[in-house]
């Protein structure tokens, strides 16, 4: 079956061939699996918590409505970091597409967290759709507001950990030239760099990269993750090392940093704002 519903996750397999999958939870609709052809492409923790009692560490958690931790909106600045929809669980909606396999989740103020919904009450769908090819894994996002009134005001990110063999031997490439705010640093500026090395923990948001450039992870000269974004033009890159890694509860095995790095497409540099019964559309490929 290339479809397998549970009710806490969702599994798709590709018809042409058994070891190319995608496992998604209802909780927070994070993908915590993408194998292809038997090789797992992304990184996950050992201690991360699937039941359901805190956001997943690794995969592809989701970002939203609000990145990093805010202090000046109103409601958002209640939200915890990288507010509510990946602390909540989402409804399974069902199958669109045969081939390639293609499933739905969604959310909205009835079904998220009602906690975080009271500090921030506002009306919205979101309608994920997950897309397995037989070498490439789509996630697209529609936002709905909702509201007949309201503006609603949003942040998005596909917090996606992706799994390399070696982080010091693995580039991330076509950034050269674009403006980042480093958040290590607290200051901006345009990176000259044409490419990307780890050797320390590295934390920067990349702002408006043309989407016409795809995001590349370079593995010892060969190609091993490509990233292609649509109407995401923020590219956050981040690995935390070995201190941050040690402080994190759920980053298990503490030496996983050499093993991962985060290449997280968004829109984070400032604030969508939706008018009311509009929609906006985004999505990413991982190939």
């Amino acid at each position: 079956m290339p479809i397998e519903a549970t009710d806490s996750d969702v599994i798709l397999t590709h018809p042409s061939n058994s070891e190319t999958a995608v496992r998604i939870l209802n909780y927070g609709a994070t993908i915590v699996s993408w194998t292809v052809n038997g090789k797992e492409k992304l990184w996950l923790s050992s201690a991360a918590k699937l039941d359901g009692s805190k956001p997943v560490r690794g995969g592809i958690p989701l970002v939203f409505p609000v990145f990093g931790k805010n202090s000046d909106d109103e409601h958002l600045s209640k939200l915890p970091q990288h507010g509510l929809a990946r602390n909540s669980t989402w409804e399974f909606l069902g199958q669109t597409k045969e081939n390639p396999p293609t499933v739905q989740f969604g959310l909205g103020p009835e079904l998220a967290n009602p906690e975080l919904t009271s500090l921030w009450p506002f009306d919205y769908t979101l309608v994920l759709t997950v897309e397995l090819g037989e070498e490439h894994l789509k996630t697209e996002i529609e936002v709905v507001n909702t509201s007949s009134s309201d503006t609603l005001k949003f942040n998005w990110l596909f917090h996606t950990y992706l799994r390399v063999e070696d982080i010091k031997t693995s580039h991330v490439v076509n950034l050269q030239g674009s403006m980042l705010y480093d958040q290590l640093l607290s200051r901006s500026y345009e990176d000259e760099q044409q490419l990307i090395s780890f050797d320390g923990e590295l934390d920067k948001i990349y702002k408006n990269v043309s989407t016409a450039k795809d995001v590349t992870v370079i593995e010892n000269g060969a190609t091993a993750h490509v990233v292609e974004r649509y109407n995401l033009p923020d590219v956050v890159v981040w690995n935390p090392w070995i201190q941050k890694s040690s402080s994190m509860a759920d980053f298990e095995p503490k030496s996983g940093y050499q093993n991962m790095v985060c290449v997280e497409p968004g829109h984070v540099h400032d604030f969508i704002e939706l008018p009311p019964g509009s929609k906006w559309l985004a999505s990413q490929t991982l190939k």
